[in-house]
């Protein structure tokens, strides 16, 4: 595998309307982020991933795109954005910026004008479809709830959206639209970003007839993802895509792809292919889901979330890359969901780091992961503001599901988790902003704040950072083979990474148990220097080819032959 700078960097996810508010309307913008870019330089990161900060209704959260080409103006101005950019650039922080191509704004002008009539020449823009029987084209269910087809007055039919009904899917058949698409994403690989995350890049290519699916028992509508995940000419498109437009700029991709498997997952990275750097896949998202799905809380599944990491790990080995993640702005915060966000917040969110952070991949973290954010918990259904949440709990309570388990539900999964304000200090919304925030403020930020983890030296901060320098001096980190050990413990995810004459041996407390965990074999007779390890006392926790480890405890160690 080729040596590439987006292996061995780490990526800092920026949900812009989050971080940090300059001008006290409540709302994080584009200054904001200018302004804490010292504290990003300070942990050490070297590429920063904005979500959108385009302009947009905001139906849901700047995923829905009026103009590709213009800055929302709640973010600020297009002269902010190149000055953030500039700055970023001084500093030797890259930007990546995301790129949402499956579908646009029902008010971006494309389709203003595509819904006025059959023959508007924006018309094979977006995909339309007659009803069937006084009812929707087929029976696909919206990732948002309802049906994925919201019925068009003027034209008398129906168009497709896959997310919001305010999210009209484009039609990548039309080969005006991948032209289009193209040419915005040259606007702004031109202005100097330095790449793309693009959002449910594996949707944009659809079944043809666009099939009816199989309703599960108890349901309205079927998912339908086998006809728009993974469909018949995405790699057609991406390989398009990368011939016209990103094999000409040195910059990272990565897709955000879910329903993929590992052969996929070769299929859209493999640098001979031409396609994408790396992808998102979410197979490990599920395993705190119950038979009923997200909303249904599961206990953590340790021995399933390891098999499913140890699977891309070593399938897409020497074949493909891997994008290595736990929180981002659509997940529940990590420490809160498969760590102890009490008692051991410290101890396990440097755990969770330590296991993400030693695999092969390009690790991600999310704004307020470094500081071990919590998920919130708000008493009532008006203090969200995600659609999903809030269409989700609508649906349920008229189909009369009891509110205290829905509630329930919602503090362990709701994406709102992730978007409570950054939480920078003690002062009043965490110095987030000097007017009412959008959302609420976790109301723990008087204990859980980036001054405070600056101040403290054994902090979640300074361990993040310790690991993100650690990738630049150890190649084994980037390069090396994966291991999987003691696969059918539920209490420990251990593994060893392998590279030229050095092993790395990376052990993981899940549990608030003391564990005792024996070494592989095939580390014998070799001596081991303790690498890192997330507790402050470092006495020896070894001997004679075993480690205790401590409740939620991580120690790695590192053997040369």
């Amino acid at each position: 595998m080729e040596k590439q700078w987006w292996k061995d960097a780490v990526v800092y996810q920026i949900y812009p309307r989050s971080f940090m508010d300059s001008n006290g309307d409540g709302i994080g913008d584009i200054p904001g982020i200018t302004a804490k870019l010292d504290y990003l330089t300070a942990l050490g990161v070297e590429v920063v991933w904005l979500s959108p900060v385009y302009q947009s209704p905001n139906d849901d959260n700047g995923y829905d795109i009026s103009d590709y080409r213009a800055i929302m103006d709640e973010f600020g101005t297009m002269e902010d954005w190149e000055r953030m950019l500039d700055e970023m650039h001084k500093r030797g922080i890259r930007l990546v910026m995301d790129l949402v191509v499956n579908h646009s704004s029902d008010e971006h002008p494309w389709f203003v004008e595509a819904r006025k009539s059959k023959d508007n020449p924006y018309r094979d823009y977006y995909v339309w479809r007659d009803g069937k029987n006084g009812r929707e084209p087929n029976n696909w269910e919206s990732f948002f709830s309802g049906s994925v087809w919201e019925y068009n007055e003027p034209t008398g039919d129906y168009y497709l959206h896959l997310f919001s009904k305010k999210q009209p899917d484009l039609n990548w058949e039309n080969e005006k639209v991948r032209s289009e698409v193209y040419e915005l994403m040259k606007f702004w690989l031109d202005k100097g970003v330095d790449g793309f995350r693009m959002d449910v890049i594996n949707m944009i290519s659809k079944v043809p007839g666009l099939p009816v699916g199989n309703v599960e028992p108890g349901s309205e509508y079927a998912s339908g993802a086998q006809y728009y995940m993974n469909g018949p000419r995405v790699h057609e498109f991406l390989q398009e895509m990368n011939e016209q437009v990103l094999s000409r700029y040195d910059i990272m991709t990565v897709g955000e792809t879910g329903g993929v498997t590992p052969e996929h997952g070769v299929l859209y990275t493999n640098p001979e292919r031409k396609e994408l750097n790396m992808i998102f896949q979410f197979e490990h998202m599920d395993v705190d889901s119950g038979p009923l799905g997200k909303w249904d809380v599961a206990p953590l599944d340790l021995v399933r979330l390891k098999k499913i990491l140890a699977k891309w790990q070593t399938d897409l080995h020497g074949r493909g890359w891997n994008s290595l993640y736990w929180d981002n702005h659509d997940q529940p915060r990590v420490v809160s969901r498969f760590g102890d966000d009490g008692k051991y917040r410290v101890e396990s969110a440097k755990m969770l780091a330590t296991c993400l952070h030693f695999m092969q991949g390009t690790p991600y973290i999310y704004q307020g992961e470094e500081i071990g954010m919590t998920n919130v918990q708000f008493p009532s259904i008006e203090d969200y503001r995600d659609i999903e949440t809030i269409n989700m709990y609508n649906e349920r309570i008229a189909k009369g599901f009891d509110q205290v388990e829905l509630m329930k539900g919602i503090h362990a999964k709701s994406r709102d988790n992730a978007r409570t304000p950054m939480q920078w200090d003690e002062r009043e919304n965490a110095g987030f902003t000097d007017g009412t925030p959008w959302i609420g403020v976790n109301p723990n930020y008087h204990e859980i704040n980036a001054k405070q983890a600056m101040e403290d030296k054994n902090s979640i901060f300074y361990y993040y950072k310790e690991l993100i320098a650690m990738r630049k001096r150890l190649p084994i980190m980037v390069e090396g083979s994966f291991e999987l050990i003691h696969e059918d413990s539920t209490s420990l995810f251990a593994y060893l990474r392998h590279y030229e004459n050095e092993t790395l041996l990376v052990l993981n407390n899940f549990t608030a148990d003391e564990l005792t965990v024996e070494w592989p074999d095939s580390l014998s007779g070799l001596k081991g220097e303790r690498l890192i390890g997330n507790y402050e006392d470092v006495e020896s926790r070894s001997a004679d080819g075993e480690t205790n480890l401590r409740p939620w405890e991580s120690i790695v160690y590192h053997f040369r032959k």
